[in-house]
This record gives structure tokens, sequence and C-alpha cells, in this order.
């Protein structure tokens, strides 16, 4: 398959992702019913992403000539693909990078989001039986070339003794993080609104902690955040912010909230979900120096970063870890 033809089939591919093909729509209830916290909101936020900021012709053929890939890869590797399921579709974008590359894939999805990755995987094939033998899944990976794995620390660890004597990417925990002036308009706080609560904070471009200078007056922030009171009626997402409560109650410690979060001042990046972390600083210049340097963080939202808003809106080249999938492919 030449790269014309799958790019082609990309784009074809986007056009499916927003329909309302009743095929289509009816996969989407279906991850919905396999993972609470993927609801309606959020699974047609994630898909529609993916169609509008990868799979449109302009941005996939300017992407692959930036990497200068040949019409006919001549030596395809087979790229084995462990991925995350904390949002829909989150390893969508690895796929992407093998399938336009003229690589083979074999997928290990998620059993939190295999339902949505297989749907498309199959209407591809349906359109090209080409594909079926471009794009695998298998329960266990084997006799692959080449490995991208995402998981926790946890499993990064076995990640890199299992695929040492191979070519790897190996993808841990990352959150992301705000920068706040304090002289942010009501709309700058409710599009942060947007960095913070949207999947549920459960993705690794979700806002799970800011920084505000001292004196900061959080009132504002809070009525802002009010955009969101309505994710507390999702019973999952409810029992973290009570039992999240009770905690800071039984232990005596100082928070703010309003009715679908908590804020509470702690030094940790990584927030549970219902609660935002906040830490006060000094220094603008010394703090954005702090955190591109910390390896935890993915993005830094604010004024002078990327704009309140946008965290969860990646181009095609922003590449999770900072590590480039493309440039790894292509010395594959």
């Amino acid at each position: 398959m030449i790269l014309r033809s799958r790019i082609e089939l990309l784009v074809r591919l986007g056009e499916y992702i927003v329909s309302d093909e009743p095929a289509w729509v009816e996969a989407k209830k279906k991850a919905g019913h396999e993972n609470g916290w993927f609801i309606p909101e959020f699974v047609n936020l994630a898909t529609q992403s993916v169609a509008r900021s990868f799979l449109q012709k302009d941005i996939l053929e300017k992407w692959a000539a930036a990497y200068q890939l040949p019409a006919e890869n001549k030596k395809p590797t087979t790229v084995g693909i462990i991925m995350a399921g904390n949002i829909p579709l989150v390893g969508f974008h690895d796929l992407l990078c093998v399938f336009i590359t003229g690589n083979k894939a074999v997928i290990k999805p998620s059993s939190k989001d295999d339902t949505l990755i297989r749907h498309l995987v199959e209407k591809m094939g349906s359109w090209n039986d080409e594909v079926r033998t471009w794009i695998l899944f298998a329960d266990i990976l084997k006799h692959c070339d080449a490995y991208i794995a995402t998981g926790s620390n946890n499993s990064a660890g076995y990640f890199e003794y299992y695929f040492k004597k191979y070519p790897h990417i190996i993808r841990r925990n990352r959150t992301s993080v705000a920068v706040l002036s304090g002289d942010e308009t009501k709309e700058e706080l409710l599009q942060l609104a947007d960095d913070v609560y949207l999947y549920f904070g459960l993705g690794c471009r979700n806002v799970t902690k800011i920084y505000v200078p001292k004196d900061y007056d959080f009132i504002p922030l809070l009525k802002a955040f009010d955009k969101y009171n309505y994710l507390a009626d999702n019973h999952k997402y409810k029992n973290n912010y009570d039992y999240n409560l009770a905690i800071h109650i039984l232990n005596k410690k100082i928070y703010m909230s309003n009715p679908s979060i908590l804020l509470v001042e702690d030094s940790s990046p990584f927030s549970p979900v219902s609660q935002l972390h906040y830490e006060f600083y000094d220094n603008t210049n010394e703090l954005a120096s702090s955190l591109k340097q910390n390896t935890s963080i993915q993005c830094i939202a604010g004024k002078g970063f990327v704009p309140f808003g946008q965290a969860q809106h990646p181009r095609i080249d922003d590449y999770a870890d900072g590590a480039d999938t493309m440039d790894f492919l292509a010395r594959l």
C-alpha cells in the first residue's frame, strides 16, 4: 500500500468518525457501557478531535513530507503497540504513526478502550482488505521488530525489561500543570476548566496542578469551575470526590471546594480524580525553568505556554513524553 493510498484511507476514516453512521454510533455506545468513564460527551470529543486534528488530508501530507516518507516502504518492520485506556482512543496516534510510515502494527489494546480501536481498524479493513495484513491484534506481543508501550511507572519497568533487546519507546506516568498570573479573564478561567475537567482529569494532558502567585484570589476560579458541576452526577466521579473529601476532613486538612472539585495545597503535580493541587510561586521565570526540566510534566498551560483550553487538543506532531514517534520509526 503506497503512501498516497494510506493517506486517502485515513482521510476517509476521519470522515467516518465525524459521521452518524449507525454502526459507529453503536460502537461508541458500547464503549461507554464497557467503561463508565467514557461518557458520550467525552467519547465524541476525543474521537472528533482525532478526526479534525489528525485525519485531514493537508495535515497528513504536510506531516509525511516533514519526515520525507517514501511513496512505498521497501523494508517494513513489525511494531508492537501496547495501548493505554485512560481516555477514548488515546492509543490511536501510535497506530497512526506506524501505519502512515508503511510499517506493520500488532496491537494489544487496553481492556478499558478496546471497542473503539477495533471498530475503526475493522472499518478500514472493510474498505481495503490490505489493512487486515498491516494492522493486527494480539493478546501477547511476540516476535516484533520494535515496541511502543504506554503504561504506569510500575508497568514501564516491566516493559523496559521485556523489550530491552529491541528498539522501543516506553511511556510512563505524566500529567500537566497550569501557571496563573492572577489577572486571567473569566473566559480564560473557563477555558482552564476544560483543561482540568475534560475526561474527568484522567489524561496526561489534563491539568492536575496549578501554580498561583501569593495572595491569589481563588473565588473567581471556583466560580468558573462551576461549569462542570454536572460531573458530580456521575457516580464514579462523585465517589472519588466524597472519598477525598472525607480524608481531608478526617485529617483536618485545609481545602477549598465547589460541588465538583477539591482544591488542596500540595507539592505533587499528580492529583487524584476530583481534586486539583495548587502551589504558590514567586518568580515566573524560575518556575518555568523548573517545570520544563520536570520529566513528569507533559504540558504547561498558561500565558506564554500552551493557551488555556488547548491542552486537550494536541497537534499531530505533539508527541507524548516528548518522544518523536515518527523519527523513532524512521530510524528502524
